[in-house]
């Protein structure tokens, strides 16, 4: 007989899916940054002593590393620390207080609004709301955010100051920007003069397929224009490498560099340089980048299959019920009918599956149909994601069950 949602309680599972964290064996891929530590030495390509103070906007030949990796000139590349999250939220934290070029600090406002795609990235919405920054609902396509509802917006709205933006498989909804939605964003007129993109490029080489999806340069389009200051882009090497000592990317024009420069001196003295060394000599270039996620790719594929076989096999054919399939990124989007993504929740978590709270997606937590469920399959083991699945899709069965 076909397991049921009470036989899976009965296995006692204990599994935390909520974060889409690398898996034990792909931190093993970059061992050797542990393991070569001690003769990497401390002197950079140019004789800088990466042991002291200096060198805010990082490494010289790690800045090309990022330039690289985002195709961008190396002038306009910051080279963090380990966290694009950290860059976003000083980014803002330094708008809020201080302005960007172009206007005045954004507090100075009564009222400070950011555009919000959903489902989005739960973290960007909580550095808003930590900052006080109301956030506006944006519906998402598969070729981006609505730019109809977007325009609309920003033309008329000068309190709306920026736009979250994942262009290249979207947290969680796997959604590509096509270029025609890079250049609307690029070129649409803002009442707001200090408008921003907020690009984080968070999935850039993080391909499920033998398709390597890209997204239109969106410097250069914003360039093209009329609007060179508009984006500002963030990306890191945290699901490259590892996921608490990696190194992050702020890309922008040269005005926002120098923007930022400027206000980071007041915060450091300078970043982790003896990490963006090691990186630099682990990686090397663009190449060993995408040597390495292809490594990363053998192992995170076939967790992604088996999530969608289990759904395909135990979902397939309910009223109501979708998930997506991504070419690519780190999470998968599952659907309920209206009213039932907390109670599956709820549920999975008295079977012992912790998951992604429900409306976690959404501004605020609210997900204002109550049917959007955010799969992280990457940590656990593939043998786990297979049972997980299976008890994800009993979970959901027996809230419908329930009416």
């Amino acid at each position: 007989m076909p397991m049921t949602y009470n036989d899976f309680k009965q296995l006692g599972m204990r599994l935390d899916m909520s974060r889409g964290k690398p898996a034990p064996e792909q931190l093993e891929l970059s061992r050797a940054l542990l393991d070569e530590a001690g003769t990497t030495g401390f002197l950079s390509r140019d004789g800088i002593d990466c042991r002291n103070y200096g060198h805010l906007l990082g490494l010289p030949e790690a800045r090309e590393l990022g330039a690289a990796f985002l195709e961008v000139p190396v002038a306009q590349v910051v080279a963090g620390g380990n966290s694009s999250l950290e860059l976003m939220h000083d980014a803002l934290a330094f708008a809020m207080l201080f302005g960007v070029p172009g206007g005045e600090p954004w507090r100075k406002q009564d009222d400070i609004a950011v555009l919000c795609p959903v489902p989005g990235y739960d973290r960007h919405f909580a550095i808003c709301e930590a900052l006080g920054i109301r956030m506006i609902n944006v519906p998402m396509n598969d070729d981006g955010p609505d730019m109809d509802f977007v325009e609309s917006q920003v033309a008329s709205d000068a309190s709306i100051k920026a736009i979250w933006c994942v262009p290249l498989y979207s947290n969680p909804s796997g959604a590509i920007y096509s270029a025609e939605v890079v250049r609307r964003l690029a070129a649409m007129p803002a009442a707001a003069p200090d408008f921003r993109l907020l690009w984080d490029d968070a999935y850039r080489f993080h391909h499920l397929t033998d398709q390597k999806h890209s997204t239109l340069n969106v410097l250069d389009a914003c360039a093209a224009a009329g609007h060179e200051d508009r984006a500002l882009i963030f990306a890191s090497l945290s699901k490259v490498t590892f996921g608490g000592g990696a190194m992050a990317f702020l890309a922008a024009s040269k005005r926002n560099v120098d923007w930022w420069q400027q206000r980071v001196s007041v915060r450091t003295i300078g970043p982790d340089k003896l990490n963006q060394l090691r990186h630099v000599r682990f990686l090397r270039d663009r190449a060993g980048l995408e040597r390495l996620m292809e490594c990363h790719r053998a192992l995170v594929e076939p967790k992604f299959a088996a999530i969608a076989a289990a759904f395909a096999e135990h979902l397939g054919g309910l009223e109501g019920v979708t998930w997506n399939a991504p070419a690519g990124g780190y999470f998968i989007s599952l659907y309920t009918p209206p009213g039932f993504a907390k109670r599956t929740v709820a549920l999975a978590a008295e079977a012992g599956l912790v998951l992604t709270p429900a409306g976690a997606a959404y501004p605020y937590g609210r997900d204002p149909d109550d049917r959007h469920l955010r799969i992280a399959p990457t940590f656990p083991t593939l043998d786990e994601v297979r049972l997980a699945a299976l008890g994800i899709a009993l979970s959901l069965r027996r809230a419908l069950e329930e009416i």
